[in-house]
């Protein structure tokens, strides 16, 4: 990912942070992408693991189980939005679009039965505090494990990127931010403040 010096943003508390509040990804491995939320270990590794999970009909399952190290890229994309350059002061100015993203680099480590219950119970209590998997049927519980394969993604690289007008004036920043606001993207506008250096 291109990152030029005011726009990069890799350290892992910042990559961290869009992981968590973003956590549904591509899985980019070989010629296939799959869409999955993720949970992430920040202290698990030097750059944290991400754990997942594919169906087992998916051509990813076969992938993610070889012996052989395959790199696979995790996609975290945060809030984004259309800059208009009639919200700076001075002119002239180009439409520009500012974002943040991580890119996250893994090789996919299988996770036994025992593991994988225990992501499954994790992966529930962090999106719905009704549901537990243990609770279920175990020949339920059964069916559905039969039918994923989950695996650890320990960290080896982390690309952060917040192209957040960092390049531009205090006043223009303001002023981008005070747009936004008002045109409903306050939560672009949020990642502004906290990341600008003004």
């Amino acid at each position: 990912m291109y990152r030029p010096g005011h726009f990069d943003a890799s350290d892992p508390a910042f990559c961290h942070a869009v992981i968590r509040a973003y956590p549904f990804a591509p899985f980019i491995l070989g010629n296939e992408a799959s869409h999955l939320p993720f949970l992430l270990d920040a202290d698990r590794g030097e750059l944290g693991t991400l754990v997942a999970h594919v169906a087992r009909a998916s051509p990813h399952a076969d992938a993610v189980t070889v012996t052989s190290p395959v790199t696979a890229l995790c996609i975290f994309s945060g809030p984004h939005g259309y800059i208009s350059p009639t919200w700076y002061a001075t002119g002239p100015a180009v439409p520009t679009w500012n974002y943040v993203a991580v890119h996250a680099y893994a090789t996919p480590r299988p996770l036994d039965e025992p593991a994988t219950r225990a992501y499954l119970e994790r992966l529930s209590a962090v999106h719905d505090a009704t549901y537990r998997f243990s609770a279920q049927p175990a020949d339920y519980q059964a069916k559905m494990l039969r039918g994923i394969v989950a695996f650890d993604l320990p960290v080896s690289r982390l690309e952060g990127k917040a192209k957040l007008s960092q390049n531009r004036s205090d006043d223009d920043v303001a002023r981008v931010i005070r747009e936004l606001e008002t045109t409903g993207s306050s939560e672009l506008a949020q990642w502004m403040r906290a990341r600008s250096p003004h």
